[in-house]
């Protein structure tokens, strides 16, 4: 069977796109979509990615109301936290520990879900 081989793009409307890009640019580090095509797009780094379709009812999607959640790997949680919370943005940090790893939630300006994961074991330090 052919498999694909990863996530090529994640595409979502917006009420101000280039505003938006320009956050994820400023806070992440994702790179706007390149105008020709010889500039480079994001490049992610290898590791683990989950893909899962949960029920409507699920709880975890009730406190977003948003039919979505991206979910970014972080090599250093309490950096991006850090970081995030001198640009003045509101972050959760999930306090349990989980055999995975560790969580925080945060949103974007327009309040759309965001989860970033310090994963266990990736880099045999964590």
């Amino acid at each position: 069977m052919e498999r694909v081989t990863g996530i090529g793009g994640f595409f979502f409307k917006a009420e101000n796109p280039a505003e938006l890009s320009e956050w994820y640019e400023k806070h992440f580090g994702i790179n706007r979509v390149p105008k020709t095509y010889e500039e480079e797009s994001w490049q992610q780094e290898a590791g683990p990615t989950v893909f899962d379709a949960f029920d409507d009812s699920n709880e975890f999607f009730g406190r977003f109301n948003k039919p979505w959640i991206i979910n970014f790997r972080v090599n250093d949680l309490d950096a991006m936290v850090a970081q995030l919370k001198n640009a003045g943005i509101k972050i959760e940090v999930d306090p349990e520990t989980y055999p995975n790893g560790r969580f925080a939630f945060l949103a974007d300006p327009e309040g759309n879900p965001i989860q970033l994961w310090e994963a266990a074991g990736i880099d045999g330090d964590k």
